[in-house]
């Protein structure tokens, strides 16, 4: 059965990381698959009135990439950005064409805090991501849009670790 499983959270929170490292756990398991970092997906300047984010852009993007990585061969999707509404989860579920799982990976800000300030040198750029991190971690706690949470405070070596737990949470295991 073909499956998509898309890893949320707010920023710095380690998605991009996990997602790669539930890739290599699928490798390890000879399953066929991709790992589709969304935010490159929408990475176009300038964004359009309304579109803070370049959400529609991504969306499009998205429909052909997976269709592409579907066609080639890939039975499983790990996907790794931000949903922020039972909507937006809709929609990716809809473009995909496949079933959808969404994983929240939780931090305490002080540890995403941590980890931005490792990323982000400038002040005004580390601000906009620290308070980034902060709204989303709100938007989530509303939204609900996750269908299982998995704790992600730990460091580079625990990494495999959370890409398990997030893996066996999906029944991908």
């Amino acid at each position: 059965m073909t499956a998509a499983l898309l890893i949320t959270g707010p920023v710095g929170v380690g998605k991009t990381t996990v997602a790669q490292a539930v890739g290599d756990l699928l490798a390890r398991a000879a399953v066929p698959h991709a790992v589709i970092d969304l935010d490159w997906l929408a990475a176009s300047w300038p964004a359009p009135p309304g579109d803070r984010f370049n959400f529609e852009l991504q969306l499009r993007n998205l429909a052909a990439v997976a269709r592409n990585y579907l066609d080639a061969g890939a039975h499983r999707l790990v996907l790794a950005g931000v949903v922020e509404s039972r909507a937006d989860r809709q929609r990716y579920a809809d473009v995909l064409g496949v079933d959808l799982a969404v994983c929240r990976l939780r931090a305490d800000l002080a540890v995403v805090e941590r980890r931005l300030v490792g990323r982000h040198r400038d002040d005004g750029e580390l601000r906009w991501h620290v308070e980034r991190s902060r709204e989303l971690e709100r938007i989530f706690d509303a939204a609900g849009v996750a269908d299982f949470v998995v704790a992600a405070d730990g460091e580079v070596a625990q990494v495999a670790q959370v890409a398990e737990s997030v893996a066996g949470a999906a029944g991908w295991l």
